[in-house]
């Protein structure tokens, strides 16, 4: 339940959770200091429709990205992700704004894809195109695993649990009401293309959905089953599940187990971790998991609101990647055959927007879970076509597995990660880096030299990938540093300069060049592209990205007071009024509701002005993780929870500036106090003294540190660690 000391958020929603938490949850209902309290899983599913969050004035019919988060029940990390869809190819499928639910997916990664196999409970009057149930929000509550509403439609009360690999549904319908069972076998977040739903004997159903991988289902009634039937409307099919003997107060109850591999372990599955059990049992173990990895970090002072953004986007931070191994170790691979590992095995993580914090957040929280993400990624790797696999546009792998491997998470190969690494970093072709010839070649990627480009155009994405491969260049070079491979090491660090190229002076800007090696003429840097020049970015967002180089990236400009001045611009210099989905939340023409920036407030200390930096940093905390009418929206996406775990990372006073390295640039602490237990029960504390926002001292032990960076090692070592950060008021 996200708590606020203002009485705005108290309003829709968050009075029915205050209300609910005492209700349904169960023994420990009294105990208002559990971590899950602060937790609530709406924020983030709102999106942003005024002016002043957005950053211009709306004039699409099309409505403008959020967070795209759902609010449903998961564990961390889990296969099943139990939520309800109000629109089919919509983010996570859940938009705070709709007014009726057309079902309950068993998948979700917090952006785009997923919803598998959704269910709804249904009494009569529906056809295959009319069965969604209008809902209210003074009527719904979300936890950590476990999420209810009430389905108007049908009178039914609709709560849902889960285990890692199983869901289970609780509905409570009218007593005089026949009791049916909805399957829309024909929709996901995906292209569904086919599906199979058959009985298994009186009590339980079993079967398959095609769509962004096979997904195979069993699942377990607790009133027997009448028929299993289609219900067709010209095109359109719905598998309508009825039941004997169901006029009953008794609950109707479906306990379901998922499974990539087929419907023996997705039975398996079921059996294994839900079995007998209630959904109350489950529902309270559920929570359980929840509050312990929550423990994990503790914080104390701050207002109720902060504890509530805390632990709301520490809880968005451990959802994904999502385990697709089955209970028995089985897993569906690369090459799609039935696979045995000595690791789970994991879906790949948006390396491209999540290599920048969530990544190492899992690691440093998780790292059993953040060694058999990577474990998984060289096992689809080497099984199709010998890269390290990559998202979205780039590469960023690199950074991951360098991030985590000098930070002390050794329970994969490094040597056979660094096979793959290499070949993405040396060996053009698919599945490895776009365009990677022409950056061998003459280090960096050329760009088509046209005019009036539309924002949404796909192009190169030119600047964005000479940067970034720069950058993935020096994360590979600290994985050949380690494994002695000097001669691999020396050509990767040569090549992590090659940012420098595409620097034009004269603008101050990073700006694309022309196969000529001339310089865009076209170049307008407040436009927003989706993939000209830039990756969903303007020019003003790709300043400075050299995050292993920052002091380079700074001396490009005439003097520090110069790139202090262009920074100032950054953050001053309006928005240009230019509509885009994917770039909302600004300040001046800094986007924080996409992630290409979100380094930049940081190189203010590279110029000596840390609080200025800090002036930033305050503001996003503050004011761009609970905005809009119902304070329950994102400044922008969230993308698989990049967005959050920067909220997390920034409110303890530690981020990862350069990810690929074992150390973090200190900020000042959100929190007087915050406690972090590691896997091995090390406790490190970090104190705040001092309520200014200009850090004066940064001490381990009393010892006080040079710069800015706090080294891994320091953070975790082997003794109770305090970091005092000393802030005074900024001159």
């Amino acid at each position: 339940m996200l708590k606020n000391d203002t009485p705005q958020t108290l309003e829709g929603v968050s009075r029915s959770v205050l209300l609910l938490s005492f209700l349904l949850l169960g023994p420990w209902a009294h105990a208002a200091y559990r971590l899950t309290s602060y937790v609530n899983p709406l924020l983030g599913t709102a999106t942003l429709w005024e002016p002043e969050d957005l950053g211009y004035v709306r004039s699409w019919k099309q409505r403008t990205w959020g967070a795209e988060v759902f609010p449903g029940s998961s564990l961390p990390n889990a296969m099943v992700q139990c939520t309800p869809a109000t629109m089919y190819h919509s983010g996570a499928g859940y938009q705070y704004e709709d007014t009726t639910i057309l079902g309950f997916g068993h998948t979700a990664k917090g952006h785009w894809g997923g919803l598998h196999v959704p269910l709804l409970p249904a009494t009569r009057h529906y056809s295959a195109t009319d069965y969604a149930s209008p809902y209210s929000h003074e009527r719904e509550s979300a936890h950590p695993g476990y999420y209810q509403v009430y389905l108007e439609r049908y009178g039914v009360n609709a709560e849902l649990t889960t285990t890692l690999r199983c869901a289970i549904h609780r509905y409570t319908f009218r007593p005089t009401d026949a009791k049916h069972l909805l399957a829309d076998m024909t929709h996901s977040n995906n292209d569904v293309r086919d599906w199979t739903i058959q009985r298994e004997g009186d009590h339980a159903f079993s079967g398959w959905q095609n769509g962004e991988g096979r997904i195979y289902f069993y699942a377990v009634t607790n009133y027997a089953i009448a028929a299993i039937q289609q219900c067709q409307d010209h095109q359109a099919v719905i598998t309508d599940i009825s039941f004997r003997d169901s006029r009953s107060a008794t609950p109707l109850e479906v306990k379901v187990g998922f499974s990539f591999v087929s419907i023996e372990g997705a039975r398996l599955n079921l059996e294994t971790e839900v079995g007998q059990k209630d959904f109350d049992t489950v529902r309270d173990e559920a929570d359980a998991a929840w509050e312990h990895e929550l423990q994990k970090i503790q914080v104390e002072g701050g207002t109720e609101r902060q504890r509530g953004l805390f632990y709301s986007t520490l809880y968005r931070s451990l959802l994904w990647p999502s385990l697709r191994s089955d209970v028995n170790g089985q897993y569906r691979d690369a090459r799609d055959q039935v696979a045995h590992a000595d690791f789970l095995y994991y879906t790949d993580p948006s390396f491209w927007d999540d290599y920048r914090n969530k990544d190492i957040l899992l690691g440093l929280l998780r790292p059993d879970v953040m060694s058999d993400v990577i474990s998984s990624c060289i096992d689809r790797g080497e099984k199709r076509g010998g890269y390290f696999p990559t998202f979205f546009h780039g590469d960023h792998g690199s950074a991951v597995v360098a991030g985590n491997w000098l930070r002390g998470v050794r329970g994969f190969d490094l040597r056979r990660a660094y096979t793959l690494l290499y070949n993405n970093a040396f060996r053009p072709g698919r599945g490895g880096r776009p365009y990677l010839d022409e950056y061998l070649r003459q280090g960096w990627i050329a760009e088509k030299d046209t005019t009036d480009v539309p924002t949404q155009d796909e192009y190169k994405a030119a600047v964005t990938k000479t940067v970034e491969y720069a950058y993935d260049d020096y994360a590979t070079a600290l994985i050949a540093h380690e494994l002695g491979d000097k001669k691999t090491e020396r050509e990767l660090r040569r090549r992590s300069m090659n940012y420098k190229h595409l620097f034009d002076r004269q603008t101050g800007f990073f700006r694309g060049k022309i196969a000529d090696g001339t310089w865009i003429r076209d170049f307008k840097p407040y436009y927003p592209y989706f993939a000209y020049q830039y990756r969903e970015a303007n020019a003003w967002n790709a300043l400075f990205f050299a995050p292993h180089d920052p002091e380079g990236a700074v001396a490009l400009y005439p003097s520090k007071r110069a790139a202090e001045l262009k920074l100032d611009s950054l953050f001053t210099e309006p928005w240009r009024g230019y509509e885009v989905h994917n770039m909302t939340g600004f300040i001046g023409n800094y986007c924080h509701g996409n992630q290409p920036g979100h380094s930049l407030p940081y190189i203010y200390y590279f110029v000596d002005r840390q609080e200025k930096a800090q002036a930033v940093i305050d503001s996003l905390l503050n004011h761009y993780y609970d905005m809009g009418r119902e304070h329950l929206a994102y400044a922008g996406m969230d993308d698989a929870g990049e967005m959050s775990s920067w909220y997390v990372l920034n409110a303890l006073g530690l981020y990862t500036f350069s990810p690929a390295d074992p150390e973090y640039i200190v900020t000042v602490p959100l929190f007087p106090t915050a406690r972090i237990t590691f896997a091995d029960g090390h406790v490190t504390t970090i104190r705040r003294e001092g309520n200014g926002r200009r850090i004066h001292a940064i001490q381990t032990d009393g010892r006080r540190l040079k710069g800015w960076f706090l080294s891994d090692e320091r953070l975790k070592r082997s003794d109770n660690v305090t970091i005092k950060i000393t802030s005074e008021p900024t001159r």
